[in-house]
């Protein structure tokens, strides 16, 4: 099978999870099918990335779309009522460029990544399956409630119109996929149980457990420059650290990931540390007793909370981050609803080294029976081959009636 994937962002480093939910698809689709990569990208991809993703691609096309005339198609699709991140990601001259590389490869089928890339698949006459990922008009929705005035308005608007997107992309491609049942449910069209739920998966080769000195009592870590990581980042430092801090006062927190925002720097203290980004996120969750997660934003799956497991790291987290998750409160992970749970549970494994350990022996056997790469996307591969049976019966029944 001749696959064309396109995405919005060039699928490497591993900064961001739609880039870590893009790789390693490719990589094992590669293992079966031949692949080629259309990415988008608003700054230049370093040969290295490029490099890496040769050794799956058959060939690779990168087009460079500009930041500056990003902001205009935002401005222009704010007042043409259309999805502003869509905008963001829109340009013509790119495709164009998507359309002469489909030309030019000749796929089996098409399968874009995201509803920012829906323009990019939308006119193809070949098979086509949309990965929606994550259902983000419940993201921006979540977003919207935590703010007021302005910045209320403009998280509405997106957040209808990027509701209409993914109702409009239910009409236009022949499978559609998403992350979790959670987002499946949010999003809103009379085809709900006809998406395919194609779930993240864990490098077990690479997150994997591992002896080291532990340095730090709690770490979070992710894309810090990800409003959803910042509030949580923010959210653990200065509401649920200082009722941890009033029995445990040398309870030390690392906040490991790339490109911290200044809400997430001006968190930095004796007893908090701002890593920025790492080359290597493992030992961070290697010399930490416990893992929190404490999002109250946001949508999809938490790889983060995936890794930690898999390195048998006890995790805390939210119930808005385990409805993807799907783990049991109690045995593999400990959840909290506000400030003051959170800070219990955390309280709770620093004291019970003997609970924590079984917590996070029962996580560890969670996350690998269920969060396999391999078995994710045998799920997709099924649902590529089906999109493509579909489309040829189409065409045949739209022959018959001719």
């Amino acid at each position: 099978m001749k696959i064309l994937v396109i995405l919005p962002r060039f699928p490497y480093p591993l900064e961001k999870g739609d880039k870590l939910r893009a790789y390693h698809q490719i990589k094992n689709l590669a293992a079966r099918n031949e692949v080629y990569l259309f990415a988008l990208s608003h700054s230049n991809v370093d040969e290295s990335a490029v490099s890496e993703l040769r050794k799956y691609c058959r060939e690779i096309c990168i087009a460079r779309i500009s930041s500056f005339y990003g902001a205009f198609r935002v401005v222009r699709n704010f007042f043409g009522i259309r999805s502003l991140q869509i905008g963001y990601w829109d340009s013509r001259k790119a495709q164009r460029l998507c359309r002469e590389f489909e030309a030019k490869v000749q796929p089996d089928v098409v399968y874009a990544q995201m509803v920012r890339t829906m323009k990019y698949a939308a006119h193809s006459s070949r098979p086509k399956v949309l990965d929606f990922q994550d259902a983000l008009s419940m993201n921006q929705e979540r977003r919207m409630m935590n703010h007021k005035g302005l910045r209320y308005f403009f998280h509405h608007f997106e957040f209808k119109m990027l509701r209409s997107a993914e109702y409009n992309a239910c009409t236009i491609f022949d499978r559609l996929t998403v992350i979790s049942e959670t987002d499946r449910d949010a999003i809103p069209q009379n085809r709900n149980t006809a998406i395919e739920i194609v779930r993240n998966g864990v490098d077990f080769d690479y997150f994997h457990p591992a002896d080291a000195e532990k340095r730090h009592d709690v770490v979070f870590c992710g894309n810090m420059q990800y409003k959803p990581n910042i509030d949580a980042a923010c959210y653990l430092v200065k509401e649920i650290m200082p009722i941890v801090w009033r029995t445990h006062p040398k309870a030390k927190v690392v906040i490991a990931g790339a490109t911290p925002s200044a809400a997430v720097r001006q968190l930095a203290s004796e007893r908090v540390k701002i890593t920025g980004s790492v080359d290597d996120i493992r030992p961070y969750y290697a010399q930490s007793k416990v893992f929190v997660a404490p999002m109250r934003i946001g949508s999809g799956l938490q790889n983060k909370l995936l890794e930690a497991m898999s390195m048998r790291i006890p995790c805390i987290t939210t119930p808005l981050a385990n409805a993807s998750l799907g783990a049991t409160d109690g045995e593999q992970v400990l959840l909290g609803r506000d400030a003051g749970q959170l800070a219990a549970a955390i309280i709770r494994l620093l004291d019970d080294q003997a609970f924590a350990s079984t917590l996070s022996d029962n996580a560890f056997h969670f996350v690998t029976e269920n969060f396999s790469w391999q078995a994710a996307c045998a799920d997709l591969e099924r649902v590529l081959n089906e999109a493509i049976e579909t489309h040829s019966d189409n065409e045949k029944n739209e022959l018959e009636d001719e």
